[in-house]
């Protein structure tokens, strides 16, 4: 794709995939089977409706939803309107709600009532009482100062300031097809379009801002990358608040023709049925997803003849029978900032350049290896930190004036540590920050985790470094065994002491269940619960390392 294509606009795109594809069956939701003609008029509605109420370009509307159609229809009903879309995260708790509302100055939320066990509107109603106690029309919130009117869908009846789906749809029948089609040809790839909060770990998220090109263009990206085609059958997992569940599951799929498959709840039985009775052929999940699903105990008698696109290290690769590596999504290296990959592989190139490095730069961008501390550019296969621009670059975190975001030259420092070879092919070694100094010398937990993906007794390890004295941080390896797998300490440290130089092995090795670990909202293990919880189980064993005893209130 050409990056200047003024056609990279969320409105223009929905009508070109419509266009192609019409009659095609665009999502699977339960029992309901909508094809592209279907979703293209769903979100022309909605987004007659947006204007009808005097939604315009540059108006911050949130989406608090799940991974249903209804999410999808309202993300492009926004873009058409030339709107920013804000997805919340439908983990978001009361505190998190209250920040994204207002830091976003959304002056409209299109929401539904529950998800699961997670009472959504209950929860809005707790931050912001002034809702219910207002009238439809005339909101005014201290809170949320922006905030004029909330859209609930299958609600019975408004509940103060809160409107069923029905008042604004009524309102956009008054709005005619010629001034919407006005409003999205003058909606063009620079103007604002996403504020995605990346969910931190130890600080309130931050808003990344987007424009109209960003997850445009990685949707025909990734069709191309991953080798999608209107035959392609996508069951997904990602959450469409982050970002690869927009670019990668909607857009990817969309820009190829396929077919999404969706459920709103992750449960792996209910998942194994829909990947086997709707004939998936491609499968985004998070690993202890994937893992979960290999493990379920009627998996090994289903059948999956379709499943051809999915990783070779995932267990439903083994389910499928695919016995060669001859497909994986994992060279690859993006961020929020940059709407999912900046470097990448196809899918399909060979295996042993995929477990190589993490891709070369897509087109448009342009990555370098910096020192962390002065910028100097470094050279070849000198490993410094991440900085990287091109055309789908956020425009800047939101609220923050710029100069604290690009250096000089406009490139985002990406705070990751990695190397260029000699071929421009990229080397992630993790992030800066969560190096591990033990004696003199920085351990990348990534290795450490990555070849343990390896390892037939594991499920998850995750190396800590946890203080000491003298050495700065020993590294602690937390690791998550398999059901049904019991490995010891000293066998495990056997086996990476084989595989690795003898400061990287983990001075100490700690079980933990499944349930005891904390993740972000996009399911990364939240490294920092993880290294207390790993200091409180050293200190009530009273254990020595290197002539140091960790005691509880020492």
């Amino acid at each position: 794709m050409d990056p200047s294509d003024p056609r990279l606009t969320l409105g223009h795109f929905l009508q070109d995939v419509a266009a192609r594809h019409g009659d095609r069956i665009a999502v699977v939701f339960g029992d309901r089977r909508a094809t592209y003609a279907e979703i293209a008029r769903e979100a022309r509605a909605l987004a007659r409706g947006l204007l009808g109420v005097g939604v315009a370009k540059g108006a911050r509307v949130a989406v608090w939803m799940g991974n249903r159609p209804e999410w999808i229809v309202s993300a492009f009903a926004v873009g058409m309107v030339g709107g920013v879309l804000v997805p919340v995260s439908t983990f978001a708790g009361e505190a998190e709600l209250d920040h994204i509302l207002r830091h976003s100055d959304a002056s409209l939320l299109l929401m539904q009532p529950a998800l699961e066990r997670h009472r959504l509107l209950e929860t809005l109603l707790a931050v912001h009482p002034e809702i219910e106690a207002a009238r439809s029309g005339a909101l005014r919130s201290v809170g949320a100062p922006h905030l004029r009117r909330v859209v609930c869908s299958r609600i019975d009846a408004p509940r103060g300031a809160v409107e069923g789906q029905g008042t604004l749809l009524e309102a956009g029948r008054g709005v005619s097809d010629a001034l919407l089609d006005a409003v999205i040809d003058q909606t063009h790839p620079s103007d604002d379009a996403v504020i995605v909060y990346t969910s931190g770990t130890t600080a309130l998220p931050k808003g990344v801002l987007h424009t109209q090109r960003a997850p445009v263009l990685q949707a025909w990206r990734f069709a191309e990358m991953l080798r999608l085609g209107p035959e392609d059958r996508v069951y997904t997992t990602y959450p469409f608040f982050w970002t690869a569940g927009v670019a990668m599951s909607i857009g990817g799929t969309f820009a190829a023709g396929g077919r999404l498959l969706l459920q709103e709840i992750f449960e792996p039985g209910a998942a194994l049925d829909m990947i086997e009775n709707e004939g998936a052929t491609a499968v985004h999940a998070w690993p202890h997803q994937q893992a979960a699903l290999g493990e379920h105990p009627s998996a090994a008698s289903r059948s999956f003849p379709s499943l051809r696109k999915v990783d070779s290290s995932s267990p439903l690769a083994k389910l499928a029978g695919l016995e060669r590596d001859e497909y994986g999504a994992g060279a690859s290296y993006g961020l929020s900032e940059t709407f999912t990959i900046a470097s990448a592989l196809p899918a399909d190139a060979p295996a042993s350049e995929r477990r190589s490095c993490n891709g070369r730069p897509l087109p448009g961008n342009v990555l370098r290896i910096v020192d962390p501390e002065s910028g100097r550019v470094l050279g070849p296969s000198e490993e410094g930190e991440i900085a990287l621009k091109g055309p789908t670059l956020m425009r800047g975190y939101y609220k923050v004036p710029t100069e604290r975001v690009f250096d000089a030259d406009g490139f985002f420092r990406s705070q990751d540590g990695g190397s260029l070879d000699s071929e421009g092919r990229l080397h992630w070694t993790g992030r800066l920050s969560n190096l591990i100094k033990t004696g003199g010398a920085n351990v990348s937990p990534v290795e450490i985790q990555e070849l343990l993906e390896g390892h037939p007794q594991l499920k998850l390890g995750v190396p800590v470094g946890v203080g000491h004295p003298t050495l700065g941080e020993v590294l602690v390896l937390c690791a998550v065994p398999l059901e049904g797998e019991a490995p010891d300490e000293a066998s495990l440290r056997t086996w990476l002491r084989e595989r690795l130089a003898t400061y990287k092995v983990p001075r100490r090795v700690l079980f933990f269940g499944p349930d005891e670990l904390a993740y972000t909202a996009n399911q990364k293990v939240r490294t920092e619960p993880l290294r207390e919880a790993a200091l409180r189980r050293l200190e009530e064993e009273g254990a020595e390392i290197e002539g140091h005893r960790y005691e509880t209130g020492a």
